[in-house]
Formats: C-alpha cells, structure tokens, sequence
C-alpha cells in the first residue's frame, strides 16, 4: 500500500526531496479528500433532515423523535474507534473507505426498514449509518497529517469547507428524493437515504482509489527521515506551552453536545408549528452550511491568534445560538434559520480549534489511534444530545432545551481560561 510503485512520494531520500514531496502530495490529498468531502457531506445532511421526522412517524412518539440522531451518533462511535484503528495500522485510505462504505450499507438498510416498517431494523440500520458521521470527521484529520503545525488550521479547514456543498444541497433534495422514493414505493421520508446511500459509496470509491499517497504513512516515512515538519504548534500571542489532548477532547464533546440536541428536535419543532419537509430542509441546510462553510476563516483565525482564543468563541457563540432558538416565534422560519446558523458557527469555531489542538499534542506514532479515541466520546456526547433532546422537548418545550444548551455550552469558557492561566 505504501511501496514505491504507488506511493513514491515515500521514496525521498534527502531533506530537500522530502519537503518537496511532501508539498506535492499535501495538495493532491487535499483535492481528493475534497472531493469527498462533497459527497459525503450531502449523505450526512439528508439524514439528518428526516431522520427525527421519520422516526417519529413510524413509531409515533415526539419522545423518541430524538433517537435517530442517538442511534447514529452512537454508531459513529464504534466507527470511530474502527476507522482510528484500521488507520492507524494500515494508513487513512483503507480507514476512511471502508468507514463510508458502512455508511452507505447503513443508508439502503433504513430505506429497507422505511419500506417494511420494522422499527428494530430502523434502530439497527441507523447506528450502521452513523459509521458515514464518523468518518466525515475524521478526514480532518487526514488533510493535517502533512501540514506544517503553522497552517494545520487551515488544512482542517479546507476538508470541512468542503462538505458545505454536499451539505447544503442535501437538504433542499429532501422534497425531490421524496418524490422519487414515492415513485418507487418506499416510504417518501426514505427517500433522502437514497442520496445519503449512493453519496457515502461514492465518497468510499473515491478514497480508495485516488488517496495515494497516503497521508498518514507518508507522515511516518517523512518523521523517519527527518523530513518532516517540527511537531509542535505556532506559538501564537503569548503562548509558551500547547494545550493538550484533555482540552481539545473536551472543547469538542461539548460543542457537539449542544449542537446535536439543538439541531435534531428543530425539524420537529417546526412540523408542530405547520412547517413542512422544504422548510425544515431549508433551516438545515443553513445550519450545515454554517458548520463547514466559514472553515477558511476559523482555520485562518485559529492559525493567526491561537487556539484558545477561538475555543472560547464557540461557547459564547452556541449561547447565543440558544437564546435566539428559544425565543424565536415558532411561525417564522428566519428566526429558526439564524439561530441554527449561530449553531453551526459555534460548532465549527469548537471543532476546528479543537482538532488542532489534539493534532498538536500526540505524536505520529500514536496519531491515528487517540484521534479515534477522541472521536469516539465525541459521538457519546453527540448521541447523549440526540437521545435527551426529544426526552426534553416531550417533558418541557424545545425553547427549554435550546436555552438549556447554550447556557451549557459556556462550559468550555473556565476550560480554556484555566489552561490560557497554566501557560
């Protein structure tokens, strides 16, 4: 896999050569994994579109509208720790590959338990899609493997900047994808599972056959020979000593939380209030858009002023993000559509920095793995927002559980002072 036939940027045997080589392949992973990236970002979006709605309808209970988003969350759990350990033994390209053909395997099950109405296999189908949401993520990592430490922000930046375009379009396919699936004879909330599935697979056919070299691989090779860049982060204004792996775990399970709680119970909040499947795909879209699209600039930020500073930009931004859900009118969609847009904002501000904060902090030789580990209570946080989201909204209202998690999304403020105090 990393032999010299396909992989010769691996070959370099002088400092000048390996630099050189590296350069190059960072820029044709980076095209790669973005052309991904679009792919896999409209599987991601279409599920969640309809996942709450479509949970809902078979099992006939706003109190488990929520469980859709738990299920795959905690699938991408499981991926997670899968797709970190299969990277880290073999490289990202098989890891990555077979993460979103199980997303894809995931996506026609729904479609199958739409079509037979069986919620157990609803539940199973869902928590094997979620292997598509983990491996999503963790190809931000696969574009910092080769960056230098001063732009590695904007390496993960441009991955997850990628996923807007899917992102953004799955969504407002949901009507049309319901069209087609009527036609078909499945279930018409099934019908965005058609897209997220031959997305997911198209994102694995991609990886698998153009992903070379492998980053993480040539990463080693390059450290082997001492060609690689330092592994250290820029120092940034005032900083003396990078923050470690417990910050950046935490500054992302947080964001996730709140983001993923807010985000599942709002298509459902708006069906109460007589908004159909093209207004909610529309409000998501925007929120997908706002969790990827201003990666340039969050990376750029992150690079030019340091990690902290943007950490501590999530929390106060998801706060706000709560405070305008809970209060928007629930008959207006603008209102909706820029909280959701805050949402993404925050979550991106959180997931950005934070990676470059565990990217920072482990060593090559043990990269992939924590990566994964990381991941993994990520996704528990993730499914913990999703599962208590519409448990919450059934027992209280959903401007409860929007104000509920912004004002816990400050959480990450005495995190971030503490470790800016310590430095």
């Amino acid at each position: 896999m990393t032999g010299a036939r396909r992989d010769p940027a691996t070959t370099a045997t002088a400092p000048a050569d390996g630099i050189s080589a590296s350069g190059a392949a960072q820029r044709r992973i980076l095209t790669v994994l973005v052309v991904s990236q679009v792919l896999s970002g409209a599987g991601l979006a279409a599920g969640i579109t309809v996942g709450a709605l479509l949970a809902q309808d078979m099992l006939d209970s706003t109190g488990l509208a929520g469980l859709p988003s738990a299920l795959f969350t905690a699938g991408s759990a499981l991926a997670a720790v899968a797709v970190g350990r299969i990277s880290q033994a073999r490289g990202r390209r098989p890891g990555l590959a077979v993460g979103y053909l199980a997303g894809a395997v995931g996506a026609a099950a729904v479609i199958a338990a739409a079509v037979a109405d069986n919620a157990p296999l609803l539940f199973v189908a869902l928590f094997v899609y979620g292997a598509g949401t983990a491996t999503n993520l963790q190809a931000r990592y696969a574009g910092a493997d080769l960056a230098a430490p001063a732009h590695r922000g904007r390496a993960v930046s441009t991955v997850l900047v990628a996923t807007t375009l899917g992102g953004v379009i799955g969504p407002n396919l949901a009507a049309p994808t319901g069209d087609l699936a009527a036609a078909l004879g499945v279930p018409r909330l099934a019908g965005p599972f058609l897209l997220a599935g031959a997305a997911y697979a198209l994102a694995a056919l991609v990886l698998a056959v153009w992903l070379r070299p492998d980053p993480l691989l040539l990463a080693r090779t390059l450290d082997r020979q001492g060609t690689a860049t330092p592994e250290q982060p820029p120092a940034g204004p005032g900083s003396r000593r990078a923050p470690g792996v417990v910050l950046g775990a935490l500054i992302m399970i947080l964001t996730q939380l709140v983001m993923v709680a807010i985000m599942t119970m709002t298509p459902v909040h708006m069906q109460h209030h007589g908004h159909g499947t093209a207004a909610a795909g529309l409000v998501i879209a925007i929120h997908v858009g706002a969790m990827y699209l201003p990666s340039p600039l969050t990376g750029w930020l992150v690079d030019r002023f340091g990690r902290l500073p943007i950490a501590a930009a999530s929390g106060v931004t998801l706060l706000a993000a709560g405070i305008l859900a809970a209060t928007a009118p629930g008959d207006s969609v603008a209102p909706l559509a820029l909280a959701l847009a805050l949402l993404g904002l925050g979550w991106n501000f959180g997931l950005v920095s934070g990676t470059a904060i565990i990217t920072d902090a482990v060593p090559l030789a043990n990269r992939a793995r924590t990566q994964g580990l990381v991941d993994v209570s990520i996704a528990i946080a993730g499914a913990t927002g999703g599962l208590a989201s519409g448990a919450v909204v059934a027992a209280a209202s959903y401007p409860v559980l929007a104000l509920a998690g912004g004002v816990l999304s400050l959480a990450v403020l005495p995190a971030v002072a503490a470790t800016a105090h310590r430095r």
